[in-house]
């Protein structure tokens, strides 16, 4: 049955960012699918909110708290994995943050913060796991970047620079991991979540928004779940370097600021 592809029985996902929101609804997706679950956030009550869900559906979590941006962290996570479910077949590169500011309001320091959590945490997670996978015979790792890193739009210089960065370093790191490791990407369009119900949660906003999407539509975490599901499963075995735009067909950015010209 091709719908077996989708599977993920017996493998071992890390998850990161999951303790609300697109890390949360991958993370029991991939349980939904057969897979015990290692999540990662720096909030441990939510982690325990996501736990509940994937154990709920018969699958093993383990739960840890970190800040994957902090130096060390990335090690001491794939440690605790290996030593709770003997290894990572699975990398969900989910944890990331935001900056939105006029040009003039960003400073380096900005470039260095978004840089540092949304790439190099990135990076250092997937060096952390990729020993484990190879031990294991393969994996699949799937990187959470955004439209934002592809449509330019006013205030977002900082935080779409580092999606960017992120987006060509997944094409690297699949060039550099294959044909063992398959390396992918999600750029999310605007998705309903807490961080942006600022916006989707105002029916006039919500409705630029949706009027500017070609779906005319606001996607959730469960669309975004599902491709990565199936870039992280068999179904995906022949995808390595891609990155699955799940965007309600935007080719021009959809939440803008409406920030003056200088």
């Amino acid at each position: 049955m091709l719908l077996d592809r989708f599977r993920v029985d017996h493998r071992v996902a890390v998850v990161t960012g999951a303790g609300r929101g697109i890390g949360a609804e991958c993370a029991v997706a991939l349980a939904e699918a057969g897979a015990d679950v290692v999540l990662v956030a720096r909030t441990a009550s939510q982690l325990d909110e996501t736990a509940a869900r994937v154990r709920d559906l018969g699958r093993r979590a383990h739960t840890v708290t970190a800040d994957v941006a902090d130096d060390g962290e990335p090690e001491r996570i794939a440690a605790s994995a290996n030593g709770a479910f003997g290894g990572v077949d699975i990398l969900v590169n989910n944890a990331g943050t935001t900056h939105i500011a006029p040009f003039l309001d960003t400073t380096a320091d900005d470039f260095d913060a978004m840089h540092r959590v949304n790439v190099v945490s990135a990076f250092a997670m997937s060096k952390a796991v990729v020993p484990s996978m190879l031990e294991r015979g393969g994996g699949a790792i799937v990187n959470i970047t955004s439209m934002v890193g592809r449509l330019p739009e006013r205030g977002y210089v900082a935080y779409g620079a580092s999606k960017a960065a992120l987006a060509h370093m997944t094409r690297l790191m699949a060039a550099d991991l294959a044909p063992r490791i398959r390396v992918n990407g999600i750029a999310p369009g605007t998705i309903a979540t807490s961080l942006t119900a600022v916006a989707v949660d105002v029916p006039e906003a919500r409705a630029v928004i949706e009027a500017q999407t070609p779906l005319h539509t606001i996607g959730d975490v469960g669309d975004i779940a599902l491709g990565c599901l199936y870039l992280a499963s068999p179904a995906g075995k022949y995808l390595t370097g891609t990155i699955l735009e799940i965007d309600g067909g935007c080719i021009s950015p959809n939440c803008g600021l409406g920030l003056p010209d200088y």
